[in-house]
């Protein structure tokens, strides 16, 4: 399929591109970028006037669920929820069943999405077997089988010996470790965020310094052993002063965040919504300031979703009992436009946050509009308004707290390799 875009506000951070202009995609490729194209004998036709024509988005940290959860979510609805959602690339993280800690796992995931996805799909294997945090998988086998970073996601790696050592084998054979930042024994049986709301809903809290910390020891380990290191999910303003400090030195660390992280506070799970439950937990405004602060200066690379569903029956449950984590391919896109409005990033920024820097640290080969590059292209309607409605959303789960909000924008068209996957 051959397709010319035509007249849309063509942005690519990588190359300092924002100009109206028309992009030309032949045989999967990008043909030519500029003005006044036209479309030659048998290609279709796109009107973007009026949108943003940007590199196909890329989720850094999903969780597909397949294998062995299918329950709540598998690669084919993962992957249609992220096309919805205007994601071309999504890395899905390890902790499936069995876990990705081998290549017979690593090359199914790769071969179900390439056969029955709508986005390339690239999975993250474990730094330890089984996620146990005792022994170090085999990371090269995991490299040469397609995984693109190693990340025990979900658990904190403990043992500071074996961190040490797995940075040092990763950065001898070129892959990223992915840290959940998390003090286990400072969490203990916290539900939330400690602080007045948790006192006043009766809840058992987590501590910010948990995650603090825990950041502290990887920035540590990370300037002593040379090796670069990527922190997952930040959530806290210790976290962001950290990594912040560490790059002023030259350590080689990198750090994400999520939409929820700079768009709602702990006041979100009074009346005990378990759809606000989540690990990290939902800080307070500080650290929704820090976090956005920590965007505008460029302390956080990257804005992922940390996409995680959940079946009801595992939300629909006492506050306590209920599992981590929310859904957020399909509400990341709108969230994070308002960072914009807000004037917290500018749209060349955001941009970069949710395509090429994300392909950078990772290593992906995406996340640009380079002539000859694959096609993978979002075309964002910046205008839209849409009620965010669980019946309406394609994820095979519903647990999210941005149910019943109005947001603005959203992915008018999400082209894979050329090809329209969606269509809004």
């Amino acid at each position: 399929m051959n397709l010319l875009i035509k007249g849309g506000r063509v942005i690519d951070p990588s190359q300092g591109l924002d100009d109206t202009l028309d992009v030309m995609l032949e045989n999967g490729l990008i043909k030519e970028v500029g003005k006044g194209l036209k479309a030659p004998a048998g290609a279709e036709e796109l009107d973007a006037s009026g949108k943003y024509v940007v590199p196909g988005l890329i989720d850094m940290h999903v969780h597909l669920r397949d294998p062995g959860l299918e329950y709540k979510e598998d690669i084919v609805s993962g992957t249609r929820a992220a096309a919805a959602g205007g994601f071309t690339s999504v890395c899905c993280m390890p902790n499936t069943k069995p876990v990705i800690d081998n290549k017979s796992i690593a090359s199914y995931i790769i071969n179900k999405a390439k056969a029955e996805g709508v986005c390339n799909v690239f999975p993250v294997g474990s730094i330890t077997y089984g996620l146990n945090g005792e022994r170090m998988s085999e990371m090269g086998e995991l490299k040469e089988a397609g995984c693109v970073a190693v990340s025990d996601d979900g658990k904190p790696v403990v043992n500071s010996e074996l961190m040490r050592r797995s940075l040092q084998y990763a950065a001898g054979i070129g892959i990223m470790v992915i840290s959940h930042a998390e003090e286990l024994e400072l969490v203990g049986e916290g539900t939330m965020n400690e602080g007045y709301t948790s006192t006043e809903l009766g809840l058992k809290g987590i501590p910010r310094v948990a995650e603090d910390i825990a950041t502290a020891r990887e920035v540590m380990l990370a300037e002593y052993t040379k090796s670069p290191i990527h922190i997952a999910h930040v959530s806290t303003t210790g976290a962001v002063r950290i990594i912040r400090e560490a790059k002023a030195r030259g350590v080689q660390v990198t750090c994400e965040t999520a939409p929820h992280y700079f768009t709602l506070t702990d006041d979100a799970v009074r009346g005990y919504n378990t759809n606000a439950k989540m690990n990290p937990p939902l800080r307070e405004a500080d650290d929704v300031a820090a976090i956005k602060a920590g965007l505008a200066d460029g302390t956080i690379d990257a804005i992922a979703t940390d996409h995680a569903p959940h079946h009801l029956d595992e939300k629909d449950v006492e506050f306590n009992v209920a599992m981590n984590g929310i859904i957020g391919l399909e509400t990341s896109l709108p969230l994070s436009l308002k960072l914009v409005t807000e004037g917290v990033l500018t749209l060349n920024q955001l941009i970069e946050k949710m395509t090429c820097n994300p392909s950078n640290i990772l290593g992906l080969q995406r996340g640009n509009l380079k002539v000859g590059s694959v096609a993978d292209i979002t075309v964002i309607d910046p205008s839209v308004e849409w009620l965010v409605e669980a019946d309406k959303l394609i994820s095979k789960s519903k647990n999210s707290p941005f149910l019943g909000w109005s947001v603005k924008g959203a992915a008018a068209c999400t082209i894979l390799a050329g090809k329209v996957v969606y269509k809004r």
